[in-house]
């Protein structure tokens, strides 16, 4: 996983500003329309909390003295809504897809690979921090 590669594209995906959040969401509830009722009626607030997470990980991503606590209190709020260990791969796709949709033409299989990578340790650090391993 390529921390400056993840950098990089975000802030390119970043532009994008409250687009990249409704797209996610619509993603996400799209595949899993069960998943809905996990979320308030009005999406707006959530949008926000979505990217204002997203870019606090990302600047951290090379920074795991920080990262780690950061995203073990975002498991353990996410467990007190409901979320259990088997959304999270539900909502991998959502994000790498939302990823993949606002990077265009830079989208590559190396930056496929490095977010899934840092998923995939986001995921488990915040399901263990819910204690739901």
């Amino acid at each position: 996983m390529d921390p400056q590669r993840l950098k990089g594209n975000f802030a390119q995906v970043a532009t994008h500003g409250m687009d990249v959040a409704e797209f996610f969401y619509a993603d996400l509830f799209q595949r899993n329309p069960q998943y809905r009722s996990l979320f308030p009626a009005s999406m707006a607030r959530q949008q926000q909390v979505l990217l204002e997470a997203l870019v606090q990980i990302v600047s951290l991503v090379d920074d795991p003295e920080r990262l780690v606590p950061y995203v073990q209190e975002l498991g353990r709020a996410h467990g007190g809504f409901g979320v259990t260990a088997q959304h999270y791969p539900e909502v991998g796709t959502s994000l790498v897809a939302t990823l993949r949709y606002f990077s265009g033409d830079d989208w590559s299989a190396e930056l496929e690979k490095d977010w899934g990578e840092a998923y995939g340790v986001v995921a488990d650090v915040m399901v263990n921090a819910a204690g739901q391993n």
